[in-house]
């Protein structure tokens, strides 16, 4: 064989292609040990991450019962479908591919819904897994893992239920769609009820799919604790009956209602309407209120639901008007510048630093009448000179002490506080004013507190809706709410010269309506202008506060009627409701009628109103005359 000597053009062509080769192979190995040695460790971890599924155990949130263990808010398990959209379109071959996509898409539209779009836009996707649905029922779930579908997968989660619906609605709150609390007690109490969520970590193939021999570690998660409120199921029931009755006869904006054991602080009731359910809590519950939702801006429609899940007989203030007398009426007994006999003469005005305040009965004075008897026709100018016989200090200490300058401690989020007159600058028109209820606002939380605290021996006792909490697993309690004693206000003799002056109001006053046979009640009533932009509007809030049975006081209730239209006297328009829920509660305790309760002057039988006196009502406004006649039970 010829050997043929090689050019040095092809040996320089060798040589460089040699050492090009010996250089690319020094890097390659430079390289390798780079990724192997120093970066050995790193890329080792990321491996393990992701052969590694971190799922989440979500704690059971805890369950809220009342104060009798009736389930008011209870978490049920429910189904999340998640899709690994890789795992879907993979398979031995084209034709499997297909197979598992279209076996997803089936489940997808056919069992769970989704439109024909909706579902591509899933099964398609560039991420590695991707949230189906969430809420998923058992049913539905169940039909899922039946078609044993590659790359979809069922995650059990809690989920929130309210068997009641919109019962109790504004105390109890609602929750997120991660189930943290969102208003209310849920949220008031969410670091309790919430529990620690645990963590499931295995090691998983590309789809996702458990290795045989890989490594699992579970830390159980840990459930939330469940609640026992004050609320009574049965007394929540009434109030919230009672309330939408008196909306639909006033035609009223909203309506409210307190129901208060007097003696220990605790909530029996406390209800508003309208309302809305927690179990979709961001759609109103009346068809008028989802439309003009609808049609409001993002930043308003939010603005919306914060207003609408609020509690506005804790979160929010109201001119209370004439039932604020009570409190006027208590400090002037317990200084001793006054008694229940004390003689007074109303000709319908008064003169106060040169300013004339009317009485509401300007244009036919009640003339001469003692305490009681002021209390009963709500004559204001009793009042202005009640507290200036107490002096303009010592009264702004009384308002103190009833907790009207400070918020109650209610165990809710947000509480409000008292817009009351400053004492720098009130001065003697504003003490008068203040005197019968006008020219303040405070919370309904506060007026029922401090009412109770007259009625129940002189004690200003805190307010609070929840009795205790529970671990469920072992039966502990873990914390417990017991009656709390902020400060005694006023001496038991001078609670019990209140409590007779408030039967009075019932029995012989402008509260005649909230009148049972056989039971001693007593209360007060009270309508007041709202404030609108610095003047007073022809908007009302109409009230009646009430306790009973007045020897010994079980439950205070107060009403509060926002914008009734026509007639607008607290006593006409939430008198019905109070009397409602009184009744019913008379029953449902087992409160029995007293013996020495009689029948009102001013209850006539049906042959006696035939032969009835009406009372002259020549002259008269319309808002006087119809407050005369409720006074005269007509």
């Amino acid at each position: 064989m010829r050997m043929y000597p090689v050019s040095s053009i092809n040996k320089k062509r060798m040589v460089l292609a040699f050492t090009i080769l010996s250089i690319l192979l020094v890097v390659l190995t430079f390289r390798v040990g780079w990724v192997q040695i120093v970066k050995g460790g790193k890329y080792a971890d990321m491996a393990k991450q992701e052969q590694k599924k971190d799922m989440p155990i979500e704690a059971k949130r805890g369950s809220i019962y009342d104060c009798h263990g009736q389930v008011l808010a209870l978490s049920a398990v429910t189904n999340t479908i998640w899709a690994r959209p890789t795992a879907i379109n993979s398979g031995r071959s084209d034709k499997k591919a297909k197979y598992n996509y279209d076996n997803a898409k089936k489940a997808l539209t056919e069992v769970l819904g989704l439109t024909e779009d909706k579902a591509k836009e899933i099964l398609e996707s560039d991420k590695n897994i991707v949230k189906v649905a969430k809420y998923v029922d058992k049913d539905k779930a169940d039909k899922i893992r039946k078609m044993g579908l590659n790359g979809i997968e069922i995650e059990q989660e809690v989920k929130r239920y309210y068997p009641m619906g919109a019962f109790a609605s504004n105390v109890l709150g609602s929750v997120t769609d991660d189930n943290a609390g969102q208003s209310g007690l849920e949220a008031k109490y969410n670091e309790y009820l919430a529990g620690v969520p645990g963590r499931w970590i295995k090691d998983t193939d590309r789809d996702g799919e458990s290795i045989v021999y890989g490594k699992e570690e579970y830390y159980e998660a840990k459930n939330g604790y469940d609640m026992i409120v004050t609320i009574d199921k049965v007394v929540q029931h009434f109030a919230e009956r009672a309330i939408k009755n008196v909306r639909a006869t006033t035609g009223a904006d909203r309506v409210m209602a307190i129901v208060m054991n007097p003696k220990n602080g605790d909530i029996l009731a406390m209800a508003v309407t309208p309302d809305f359910d927690p179990n979709n809590p961001r759609v109103p519950t009346e068809p008028a209120q989802q439309e003009a939702l609808k049609n409001l801006s993002v930043e308003e429609g939010y603005k919306y639901l914060m207003k609408m899940w609020r509690n506005p007989l804790i979160n929010d203030v109201y001119e209370p008007g004439s039932t604020f007398k009570l409190l006027t009426t208590a400090a002037a007994l317990e200084e001793g510048v006054t008694s229940l006999n004390d003689g007074f003469y109303c000709n319908g005005v008064y003169n106060v630093s040169g300013t004339v305040l009317k009485c509401w009965s300007w244009q036919k004075p009640h003339g001469r009448e003692n305490l009681s008897q002021a209390l009963g026709n709500s004559c204001n100018p009793v009042f202005i000179q009640l507290a200036q016989r107490i002096g303009y200090n010592k009264y702004f200490e009384y308002m103190d002490r009833f907790g009207m300058t400070s918020r109650t401690g209610i165990d809710f989020p947000g509480e409000g506080k008292a817009i009351l007159q400053s004492k720098k600058t009130a001065g003697p028109v504003g003490l008068a004013t203040m005197s019968y209820g006008q020219g303040i606002a405070v919370t309904p939380i506060q007026m029922v507190t401090a009412v109770s605290a007259i009625a129940n021996g002189g004690e200003l006792v805190e307010p609070h809706l929840v009795k205790k909490l529970i671990d469920k697993k072992t039966g502990k309690i873990i914390k417990q709410f017991d009656k709390k004693v902020i400060r005694q206000v006023i001496s038991a003799q001078t609670s019990q010269d209140m409590r007779s002056a408030m039967e009075y109001v019932v029995s012989d006053g402008g509260g005649k309506i909230i009148q049972i046979p056989g039971y001693r009640i007593g209360g007060k009533t009270g309508t007041a202008q709202k404030a609108h932009q610095g003047t007073y509007s022809n908007e009302t809030n109409s009230s009646v506060i009430a306790v009973a049975p007045i020897e010994d006081p079980k439950v205070t209730v107060l009403v509060i009627v926002d914008n009734p239209k026509g007639v607008k006297f607290g006593s006409s328009t939430a008198g019905p409701g109070v009397k409602q829920i009184l009744s019913d509660c008379f029953t449902y305790m087992n409160i029995k009628p007293n013996q020495r309760a009689g029948q009102s002057k001013a209850t006539y039988s049906p042959a006696q109103i035939s032969k009835m006196t009406v009372p002259n009502l020549t002259g008269m406004n319309f808002m006087s005359a119809a407050q005369v006649a409720v006074n005269m039970g007509l």
